[in-house]
C-alpha cells in the first residue's frame, strides 16, 4: 500500500482500522468470559474476600489478571501486523515503545467494560447460569463479526479496478468510522506517528477514557461486588428429562446393545452438557462459512486459468481441510479420555471393556468429523467445477484422512492424559496435543505426497490426451489409503494397551 500515491496511507489506515476494531471486539467477548472466571468463581477468592485486603488491591489485582489473561492471545497477533507497518513505513526505534503506549490503554478499556458487564448480569443472574448464557452470546457474537467482516470482502481495497470510478473508491475509503471508538483512537495514533503527524488528542483520548474507566469500575465495584459475589455461590438449575431427540437417538442406536448404545449416550450427554462445548459449535460452523466463501471467490476463471490450475486447487484443498481437522479434533477428540477423570477408574473397576470405551469415543467424534469433512470438500468442488475424477479422490482421500485424524487423536489423547485438568480448552495445549497435531501434519502430508505421483499423471494425461497409468494409481491411491488405515488402528490399539497396563499396575 505504501507504494500507492496518494491513496496508499489510506489504504493502509483503513486495513489497519478494520482489524483493530476486530479486536476490540474480541477482546469486549473475552473479557466478559474472563471476568466472570477471575472476579467470581476462581478458587482463591474465597480466602481474598475473608481476608482483611483492601477491596481496591483485590479490584485492581483480578482487572490486571483478567486484561493478561483475555488479551494474550490479541497481543501475539498484534506484534507481526505493527512489526510489518513499522518496517514498510520505517518507524525507527521509537516506534515499539509508542506502540506499547497506545496499546496499553487500548487493552485495559474493553477489560473494564467487561468486567462491568459481568459484574451487573452477575447481581441479575446466578454466576455459573450466567457463564453459561454469556458463552453462547459470546460465540454468536464472535461468529458474527468474522462472517460480517468476510462478507465485507476487504480484498476489494486492494483492486480499485472493481469500482466503477474513483470517488467510489475513495468514498469507501473514507467511509463512516466511529470517532468514539478506542480502536479508531488506536489507528489515528499509529499512523500519525509513522505519517510523521502524531495524533496526540487520539493518544489522549485512549489514556483519559482508559483511566476514567478504570475510576468508575472501581465504583461500581465496590457498590455491587459483595452482593455478586454472594449470589455467585448460588448454583444453576438443572433439567434432566428427556427430550425427543434423545429418544430417537435410543431408537436408532438399539441395534449396537444396550451397554455400547449407553457409552454413546454418555458421550453426547457430556458434550452438550458443558456449554462451553457445544456454542463452539455455533462460531465452527461460522468459520467454515467463510472458509467456502474464500474458495468460491477465487480468482479460477478468465484468461489464462488452464485445466490443470482448476484441478490441482482442489487437491491442494485437501491439506488445508485435513489440517482444520486436525484443529477440530484437537479440541473435541483429543480431551475425551482426559475428560473423564476420576470416573476413568469407576468404568475400569465395572465390567466394561476398555476398548469400548475408546471405540465408542471414536465414532462419538468421528461421525460429526467425517460429515462436516465431506460437506466442505463436496462444496468446494462443487463451486469448483472440478472433474468427476479429482471429485472422487477428494472425496475418498477427506475420508480416509478423517478416520486416521480421529484414530491418532484418541490415541495420543490416552497416551498423553490430563486427568487433573479440569478445562477442555487447556488439555489441546498440552505436550500430548503438540504432538498429536505434528503427528496429523505428517499423515496429511504423506498422504497428499503420496497421491501427488498419481493425480499429476491423470490430469497430464488428460491435458496432452495421453493414458494414464493404472498401476501408477494403484500404487499411489493404494499406499495412501494403507497409511491413513494404520494411522487408524495403530495409535488406538497402543492408546487400549497403555489403559490396560496401567490398570494392572
Amino acid at each position: 500500500f505504501k507504494g500507492v500515491p496518494e491513496i496508499g496511507e489510506l489504504l493502509a489506515g483503513k486495513l489497519l482500522g478494520l482489524m483493530l476494531v476486530s479486536f476490540f471486539s474480541l477482546l469486549l467477548l473475552s473479557n466478559v468470559i474472563t471476568a466472570l472466571s477471575s472476579f467470581f468463581l476462581a478458587k482463591d477468592l474465597d480466602l481474598l474476600v475473608s481476608a482483611p485486603v483492601d477491596w481496591l488491591r483485590v479490584y485492581s489485582a483480578k482487572l490486571l489478571e483478567t486484561t493478561i489473561f483475555s488479551s494474550w492471545m490479541v497481543v501475539l497477533m498484534a506484534i507481526p501486523m505493527f512489526a510489518a507497518y513499522g518496517v514498510a513505513y520505517e518507524g525507527g526505534w521509537a516506534f515499539a515503545p509508542f506502540v506499547v503506549l497506545t496499546l496499553i490503554p487500548f487493552l485495559v478499556i474493553p477489560s473494564v467494560l467487561g468486567s462491568a458487564t459481568t459484574l451487573l448480569l452477575v447481581n441479575i443472574f446466578p454466576a455459573r447460569r450466567t457463564r453459561d448464557i454469556l458463552s453462547v452470546i459470546a460465540v454468536m457474537t464472535a461468529g458474527g463479526i468474522v462472517l460480517l467482516f468476510r462478507l465485507v470482502r476487504p480484498e476489494k481495497l486492494a483492486r480499485p479496478e472493481g469500482f466503477r470510478s474513483l470517488v467510489d473508491f475513495i468514498a469507501v475509503l473514507r467511509g463512516p468510522t466511529s470517532p468514539l471508538l478506542p480502536s479508531e483512537w488506536l489507528q489515528k495514533s499509529v499512523m500519525g506517528f509513522l505519517g510523521e503527524h502524531p495524533d496526540w488528542l487520539s493518544l489522549y483520548m485512549l489514556w483519559s477514557t482508559a483511566a476514567a474507566l478504570v475510576v468508575l469500575g472501581a465504583v461500581l465495584h465496590r457498590a455491587l461486588y459483595a452482593t455478586g459475589f454472594s449470589k455467585a455461590q448460588e448454583s444453576a438449575e438443572r433439567w434432566a428429562h428427556a427430550g425427543a431427540l434423545q429418544r430417537l437417538a435410543m431408537r436408532l442406536l438399539a441395534p449396537i446393545g444396550t451397554l455400547k448404545r449407553e457409552l454413546v449416550m454418555k458421550e453426547v450427554r457430556l458434550f452438550f452438557r458443558d456449554t462451553t462445548q457445544w456454542s463452539q459449535l455455533i462460531l465452527l460452523a461460522v468459520l467454515v462459512v467463510v472458509y467456502v466463501f474464500n474458495i468460491k471467490y477465487l480468482p479460477l476463471r478468465g484468461e489464462g486459468i488452464t485445466f490443470f490450475l482448476i484441478n490441482v486447487v482442489p487437491f491442494l484443498n485437501l491439506v488445508l481441510a485435513g489440517f482444520v481437522l486436525a484443529s477440530i479434533a484437537a479440541r473435541f477428540i483429543f480431551p475425551g479420555v482426559s475428560l473423564e477423570g476420576r470416573t476413568l477408574w469407576l468404568l475400569r473397576s465395572s465390567p466394561l471393556a476398555m476398548r469400548d470405551l475408546l471405540w465408542a469415543k471414536f465414532w462419538v467424534g468421528t461421525l460429526p468429523l467425517l460429515l462436516l469433512a465431506l460437506g466442505i470438500v463436496v462444496v468446494t468442488d462443487y463451486l469448483l467445477q472440478v472433474s468427476t475424477f479429482m471429485f472422487l479422490v477428494s472425496v475418498f482421500t477427506i475420508t480416509f484422512m478423517t478416520f486416521a485424524i480421529a484414530g491418532l487423536a484418541i490415541g495420543f489423547g490416552t497416551m498423553f492424559p490430563q486427568f487433573e485438568t479440569e478445562n477442555a480448552a487447556q488439555i489441546p495445549t498440552s505436550f500430548g496435543g503438540l504432538v498429536f497435531m505434528m503427528a496429523s501434519v505428517g499423515m496429511i502430508g504423506g498422504t497428499i505426497i503420496l497421491e501427488a505421483r498419481p493425480v499429476y499423471g491423470y490430469l497430464a494425461a488428460r491435458a496432452f490426451n495421453t493414458a494414464a497409468s493404472p498401476v501408477e494409481m494403484v500404487l499411489g491411491f493404494g499406499a495412501a489409503a494403507l497409511l491413513c488405515m494404520a494411522c487408524t488402528v495403530i495409535p488406538i490399539r497402543v492408546a487400549l494397551r497403555r489403559l490396560e497396563s496401567t490398570e494392572r499396575g
